[in-house]
């Protein structure tokens, strides 16, 4: 168990940013036409706005909200008087908002998708991956938020925080902080690591579209013809 520890917690999510990464040039580099999020919109309209904002507003406040709580050094919460205690609070406030609103939007996606013949008809394995897989991993997020009530020190928190920075720095002990995790927690890690090993692979490129559609906004003039 301790070997397969260190796979999961202190390999694994090399090998998963290693896929993500390459895999994200490759594709752009050789299959070009299928980056795209594949919309069904002229299939069925139905409750797609409804499930696709809520889904999308839900899923980039929970990308941004873990990005900036676990990625910011211990320190500068330290500096700035906020306790871990509170910390935690916040974290488990805001991640239930945002999971909330994500899995409300999911499900009314994945009911559209389903429940309609001619979406269903269309809908690849890809698809249907993707969408289990971020429910799977959604739930278990939703779920550690009960178990992290039984403790709010916020040291299970500050531990889940270490793991990540190490990680993201290339330091060897990463998988040591969370030895002692509660299951809950170490699954939906795996989970979270492995959406990034199927990105590649399916329509979630689109979202890189997404972060660079950000320099449409500033782009330069295009000159169609002189005068």
């Amino acid at each position: 168990m301790d070997y397969l520890h260190q796979f999961l917690f202190g390999i694994y999510p090399y090998i998963a940013l290693a896929i993500f990464l390459l895999g994200s040039l490759i594709r752009f580099e050789r299959e070009q036409y299928t980056w795209k999020s594949d919309s069904s919109q002229l299939l069925h309209a139905g409750s797609l706005r409804v499930g696709n904002i809520l889904f999308h507003v839900g899923i980039l406040g929970l990308f941004f909200g873990h990005g900036v709580g676990l990625l910011t050094p211990v320190w500068v919460w330290d500096a700035l008087g906020v306790t871990h205690s509170f910390k935690q609070g916040v974290a488990m406030a805001a991640g239930g908002v945002m999971g909330s609103l994500c899995l409300i939007g999911l499900l009314i996606l994945l009911a559209r998708r389903l429940g309609n013949a001619r979406i269903r008809a269309v809908t690849t394995f890809g698809d249907k991956l993707v969408v289990l897989w971020i429910l799977a991993t959604l739930l278990l997020g939703l779920s550690s938020i009960f178990v992290s009530a039984g403790h709010m020190d916020g040291h299970m928190m500050v531990l889940l925080m270490s793991w990540a920075q190490h990680v993201i720095t290339f330091r060897g002990d990463a998988a040591g902080f969370i030895t002692d995790a509660p299951l809950i927690f170490k699954l939906h890690l795996f989970m979270g690591m492995s959406l990034f090993v199927i990105f590649p692979f399916t329509r979630l490129v689109h979202v890189w579209s997404g972060f660079g559609a950000l320099g449409y906004l500033s782009r330069a003039y295009q000159l169609v013809r002189p005068r």
